[in-house]
């Protein structure tokens, strides 16, 4: 038996060819053992040895050498090649050949003379996309020097420029690897198989030789399965080449079609598509195979479409969900029902690694752990989050966010238990981090800690304590840091660092640790002797050095279910195969040629185009769909937007003349989706369950307050409850951590200005430089608010403006006999029991016995809707306060009230005088309402509602959480 065959894509591949092997070997059992199957991947070897125990009933069997295609080493080719070993360099380790590059990278500079490379870790980010060139060039064969060529190209000046830069490295980069007697690791592979290629046609081995699985889409591979084809006992067995398109429509397959690589390999194997022979076994499903030819048709010969029958898709069902989150949840269930039938296995094939994830995520809720081929990212792992977390806090000198992200992670103790550091470090976060962020510096903290006000000694004692063992832990990385020194220098730093903040082994123990200590020894070798960085771009420098590195589980997942991507799901099959993430961008994956060369360039070089890799997905695509069951999902919306179907998926609609946007009713492989997996997802979280009502709490009357100020009467009047949290339970928000000046603070320190101002030149007329000296004791006032330049270069010349404005509006005024009475004056009123407390801006005589009182607003000036509802009673209260109660240090009778907003924001002229009109109507109003609430809520029945008015909601709610509207107000009924 010699030859090229095909298994057909309907059948399982690897039972095929195990059941071949065994029928036309299995007889000798020393020919079968010195039989040597090459297949595509070491997962690839792992599911055929399991196919072969499945043929053999478990029955002890000599089984063939297997071994990677893909992914031989030359102690592989020895074994495979006898005792005439490959005399070829050693491959350079990955992650020194990414520090190499990323010194040439970081050398390189543009057409301006300032480097490409903004940091080190961008740096590094354009090593790996150079080193992938490299790749792509060793594996398609194209010589370095092919890239001084382009240089004498018609290309535009920054891509000239690019290629100045390559054609560097092209005649650096290889003299590098000869100095140091080593070569690219693939250049390493593709030589290998050149060469065993050539070994087999000089001396053909004496036993079997079977190439199977592979598409042949790298020209070494070619060349390899070239020979064994051409060898007495040589063997290639193609997945699923199709038999059912027509000729025409063979001549015209497109990079993206799926056959685009078995074609070219036949070519390759000098053999005609009819002289390859069907692999001995099963028939398949013709009809299935039908409906993917077609589905597969080049758009060229779409008019030749055959639509195939509707139990063609017997086998599938679609999911098309409304998120991401849905589509895990659907994927999870059609993963769990699969375990329902006994020995029945499942996985989803996806290259969506988002997606993985929250299927993983998902099948927790069965105490399932699923065994996903890709891993995950070792940067996640708690170790390396710790790592990352304390270079992060000693970068930004142990801000807040980043000093409590350190402290309150899981492995990070400094030498206390964890209950004890949890307990110093929250007493921190409270008393001590909330508000504005601190200067920089374990310095900073001390002062923080020695200013604040603590429950006891003992307490202050405890953070003072947690500071100092943070401080003794970080010296020295915070010194490698402030100066700058090699990556090596700094990750050894960051290491010892990690290893005091952590007890013991703890941060190496576990398959985390250890995979953790095998890549920062390699990354500290590989780093030794390289160009010093700044300690400002260690973090993001050692995050991208983690970033490419994964880990995967030894043991304990679940044997029935796998997560594959589409590589490791060739040549394997499981009962239902689930198809996730079909999008384009993400399955089909986006076309990009990467940062640096573009389509002609790559022509240039004879590199195929990236399109080729739409072809791969599409083959894989094609063979999961030929599955015995096969579940397609996708999801509508990604991150709010929404997503365009797989041109697979539409493709499917249109071969079954399906227009998902008529009023026609769906296929029935959709309908199918929709009642079960769909339908079963919407209902999942469903509960008996009734939303708690709007809060309604009714405190005892002693427990009422008895003093309110006049935002505290806003607050009472627009949302009882709010009111209630905070005088009644004495709730109080908790100030954010890093705190930015806003336009609260930017207002206080206005009104302070104006205050001071006001007081400096209380009557008469204003001096000729009143506008000079109002400017800078404004300075004085909002410099600690306007630091950052960003912050007044927009604000300050808003200032200005209004500073005019409120001078030429106080002079005309004075002019006019306006004489100011009081500014930032307190004053009370007693209404019953209850007492009102306020603080009015400014208080001015229009004329005798007459009264304006000022309310700045550097914000909104309430509506008149608000005015009139009496929801905005601050002047209102205040004016009451003037006619029937009294203002500090002001004396005399006043008969009539004015009042005024002074809109002070900078906008327009400056500023604008806005005026209540009516407003002798209004305070009598708002003190009949004031004395119908008090009696209202002296009653112990009388509950303190959340938000009874929807339309005058408080603008600032700090118990919005508290109140849970979006619960209550959705079960109907509430106003």
């Amino acid at each position: 038996m010699k030859g090229v065959y095909s298994i057909g894509i309907d059948r399982r591949f690897a039972d095929e060819l195990a059941a071949g092997v065994l029928a036309e070997l299995g007889r000798d059992p020393l020919t079968l053992a010195d039989t040597l199957i090459l297949v595509p991947t070491r997962r690839s070897v792992r599911a055929l040895r399991e196919a072969f125990l499945r043929a053999t009933g478990g029955k002890p069997t000599l089984l063939p050498r297997m071994a990677p295609l893909g992914d031989l080493d030359e102690s592989d080719w020895e074994g495979l090649s006898g005792n005439d070993a490959l005399s070829l360099p050693p491959a350079i380790d990955g992650s020194e050949r990414e520090a190499l590059l990323t010194e040439l990278v970081a050398a390189f500079k543009g057409d301006d003379g300032q480097p490409i490379a903004q940091s080190a870790a961008q740096a590094l980010k354009l090593a790996r996309e150079l080193a992938s060139l490299l790749d792509e060039l060793a594996i398609d064969g194209v010589p370095f020097d092919r890239l001084e060529a382009l240089v004498e190209g018609n290309f535009a000046t920054h891509w000239r420029r690019t290629l100045e830069f390559l054609a560097i490295i092209g005649e650096h980069w290889p003299n590098m690897l000869a100095e140091r007697g080593q070569i690219d690791a693939l250049d390493r592979r593709t030589r290998s198989i050149r060469a065993q290629a050539a070994r087999w046609r000089e001396r053909p081995p004496a036993t079997p030789v079977i190439a199977a699985g592979s598409t042949g889409s790298q020209p070494a591979t070619r060349d390899l399965l070239a020979a064994i084809s051409g060898l007495p006992q040589g063997i290639v067995v193609l997945p699923g080449l199709d038999r059912e398109i027509d000729e025409e429509s063979w001549t015209k397959l497109d990079p993206t079609h799926p056959q685009f690589g078995l074609r070219d390999l036949l070519l390759a194997l000098d053999c005609a598509r009819e002289d390859v022979g069907d692999w001995p076994g099963g028939s398949g499903d013709p009809a299935r195979r039908q409906l993917i030819a077609e589905l597969m048709r080049p758009a060229e010969t779409t008019d030749a479409w055959q639509r195939p029958e509707p139990a063609a898709l017997d086998h599938v069902t679609r999911a098309d969900c409304a998120t991401p989150h849905q589509e895990a949840l659907v994927i999870a269930l059609a993963l769990r029902e699969a375990l329902e039938t006994r020995g029945r296995t499942a996985a989803l094939v996806t290259p969506d690694r988002d997606l993985a994830r929250r299927v993983t995520a998902e099948l927790r809720r069965w105490k399932i752990d699923i065994d996903d081929s890709a891993g995950h990212s070792l940067a996640d792992t708690p170790p390396a989050t710790l790592l990352r977390a304390l270079v992060a806090a000693v970068d930004s000198g142990f801000a807040p966010i980043d000093l409590l992200a350190l402290l309150k992670h899981p492995l990070c103790t400094l030498g206390l238990s964890r209950a004890e550091l949890l307990e110093a470090a929250r007493r921190l976060d409270r008393k001590c981090l909330r508000g504005l962020k601190p200067e920089s510096g374990v310095g900073s903290l001390r002062l923080r800690v020695a200013d604040c006000k603590f429950g006891s000694e003992g307490d202050r004692r405890q953070v003072i304590d947690l500071v100092e063992r943070l401080h003794a832990a970080t010296t020295d990385l915070v010194a490698a840091m402030a100066d700058g020194a090699s990556p090596h220098a700094l990750l050894e730093a960051s290491i010892a660092a990690a290893e005091r903040c952590v007890p013991g082994d703890a941060l190496w123990t576990g398959e985390a640790g250890e995979a953790l200590a095998d890549v920062l020894a390699r990354l500290g070798a590989a780093w030794t002797g390289r160009s010093p960085v700044g300690g400002g771009e260690w973090p993001a420098l050692l995050a991208t050095m983690l970033a490419t590195e994964t880990i995967r589980p030894r043991f304990g997942r679940h044997p029935r279910l796998a997560i594959w991507g589409p590589l490791e799901a060739r040549l394997q099959r499981a009962d239902l195969l689930v198809l996730g993430g079909l999008n384009e961008g993400s399955w089909p994956p986006a076309v990009e040629t990467g940062p640096w060369i573009n389509r002609p360039m790559r022509a240039a070089l004879g590199l195929p185009q990236p399109e080729r890799r739409i072809g791969l997905s599409a083959h894989d695509f094609a063979a999961a769909l030929a599955a015995e069951r096969v579940l397609l999902t996708r999801s509508e919306r990604e991150g709010g937007a929404p997503t365009v179907p797989s041109r697979w998926l539409a493709r499917l609609d249109a071969l079954f003349g399906y227009d998902p946007h008529s009023p026609a009713a769906p296929p029935e492989y959709i309908q199918r989706g929709r009642r079960t997996y769909v339908a079963w997802a919407e209902t999942f979280d469903d509960a008996d369950y009734r939303p708690w009502p709007r809060p309604e709490p009714r405190p005892p009357l002693d427990a009422r307050p008895k003093i309110l100020s006049l935002s505290n009467i806003e607050q009472w009047r627009r949302d009882p409850y709010g009111l209630y949290a905070r005088k009644i339970l004495g709730l109080k928000v908790l100030d954010p951590l890093e705190q930015e000046l806003g336009a609260a603070e930017r207002g206080e320190h206005l009104h302070d200005a104006l205050d001071e101002f006001l007081k400096a030149f209380p009557e008469g007329a204003l001096p000729s430089d009143a506008l000079e000296r109002f400017e800078r004791m404004a300075g004085r006032h909002l410099a600690s608010v306007l630091a950052a330049p960003a912050e007044r270069a927009f604000w300050w010349p808003r200032f200005q403006r209004l500073a005019r404005w409120f001078i030429a509006t106080e002079t005309a005024r004075r002019s006019a006999g306006t004489k100011l009475l009081a500014s930032e004056v307190k004053g009370s009123i007693s209404l019953g029991p209850l007492t009102v407390e306020a603080r009015a801006d400014r208080i001015d005589e229009i004329e005798p016995g007459g009264w304006e009182i000022i309310d700045y607003k550097t914000g909104r000036v309430p509506s008149p809707k608000e005015l009139e509802g009496l929801f905005a009673p601050q002047l209102l209260l205040e004016a009451a306060i003037a006619l029937h109660g009294r203002f500090e240090n002001i004396d005399g009778p006043v008969r009539t009230v004015h009042l005024s907003y002074w809109q002070a924001n900078g906008l327009g002229d400056g500023g604008a005088v806005k005026e209540i009109e009516d407003g002798e109507v209004l305070v009598a109003a708002m003190i009949a309402l004031l004395h119908k609430m008090i009696e209202h809520f002296g009653n112990p029945a009388t509950p303190y509602t959340a938000l009874p008015w929807p339309e005058f909601i408080p603008h600032f709610n700090d118990y919005a959480h508290l109140e849970r509207v979006a619960e209550w107000s959705t079960t109907g009924g509430e106003e």
